[in-house]
């Protein structure tokens, strides 16, 4: 029923609805706990997506409370600098010289340890958080960034992942200028990289703002290309540097049995475009291989570095640094 368009005036407007359901009996006898359920289960359906419904179960309460507790730490992790940056190097494919790193953020929980960005990440995202996140992942950079050429290391690129909550900020070039530029960073060694989906939401406005984050000295890169949908119009129009192709076009791949189109078709329009182009997820031979043959600029990846920590990367920066790291395509 919710579901019949609406005609308001000249306009029609479609709603949709998430349903929580609590059985009488089974879920509870009175009133207040029926109901308490019931949102319980609503909570589960809503974040399933739209037009959901969900009955109630005992280990939802579990799961909610967990999901209580995380939020509650990382409100608190903010607030006492839990987090540390861990860099995996970028790496050209012909002369396995580095030419670029990408900064990943790692929780360091007191109790817990580690916490997998896949974990925090949702959350952060879902609860406004991820904004706080973002800006101080740039202001860690910058100041890394600022550390290695104070030790003498040539410049080089950092990339660091944007999310679309963040992108979509008033007044996003100026913050961002700002946190670099106070922290000792240099916009054109800062590479901000982009889902398809966020550059693809209100494509028109998405073409002004990456513009002026090129004036003001930044790359920018397409993150995970090819599982999401991309406008090849717009592409075309969105002044971007690299391709990052998605780990999931290159995990199965073995010279002469497994071969992957999808991977030789990104190369070859990155190539076209003149876009640099990065493939993620490298952990054998025979991908590197199969990449090599394709004419894939560069990639990183478990074969060459796990993401580590600055002062475990300083020394493989050290023997794989060339004298420059210009990016070409």
């Amino acid at each position: 029923s919710l579901g019949t368009p609406l005609h308001i005036g000249n306009a029609t407007k479609t709603l949709t609805a998430n349903n929580g359901i609590a059985i009488p009996a089974t879920d509870g006898t009175e009133a207040d706990p029926l109901l308490h359920n019931a949102v319980t289960a609503l909570q589960t359906a809503k974040s399933r997506g739209h037009s959901t419904y969900q009955y109630y179960s005992g280990s939802m309460n579990v799961s909610i409370a967990a999901r209580v507790t995380l939020e509650q730490d990382l409100r608190a992790a903010l607030t006492a600098n839990q987090f540390v940056l861990y860099y995996q190097p970028q790496v050209d494919i012909l002369s396995e010289t580095v030419i670029g790193v990408e900064a990943l953020i790692r929780w360091l929980h007191p109790t817990r340890g580690v916490v997998s960005p896949a974990e925090f990440i949702p959350v952060a995202e879902e609860e406004g958080l991820i904004v706080q996140l973002s800006e101080w992942v740039i202001k860690d950079a910058s100041q890394q960034q600022k550390a290695w050429r104070n030790s003498g290391l040539p410049p080089f690129p950092i990339s660091i992942n944007l999310s679309g909550l963040h992108f979509r900020q008033r007044n996003l070039v100026h913050q961002i200028s700002s946190i670099v530029h106070e922290n000792g960073g240099d916009p054109r060694y800062l590479e901000l990289e982009l889902t398809e989906g966020v550059l693809m939401t209100d494509a028109s406005t998405t073409v002004a703002t990456l513009k002026q984050l090129k004036e003001s000295g930044f790359r920018l890169a397409i993150d995970d290309f090819g599982t999401g949908y991309s406008s090849l119009a717009y592409l075309q129009r969105f002044p971007i540097d690299t391709l990052k192709i998605d780990r999931a076009f290159v995990k199965d791949i073995k010279l002469g049995k497994i071969d992957s189109p999808i991977t030789r078709a990104i190369i070859g329009m990155g190539r076209a475009l003149k876009l640099h182009v990065v493939a993620e997820g490298v952990e054998t031979r025979d991908q590197l291989a199969f990449l090599r043959m394709q004419g894939c600029a560069s990639y990183q990846g478990f074969l060459f570095s796990k993401p580590v920590p600055p002062n475990q990367l300083l020394p493989l920066l050290r023997n794989h640094l060339p004298q420059s790291t210009p990016k070409s395509a």
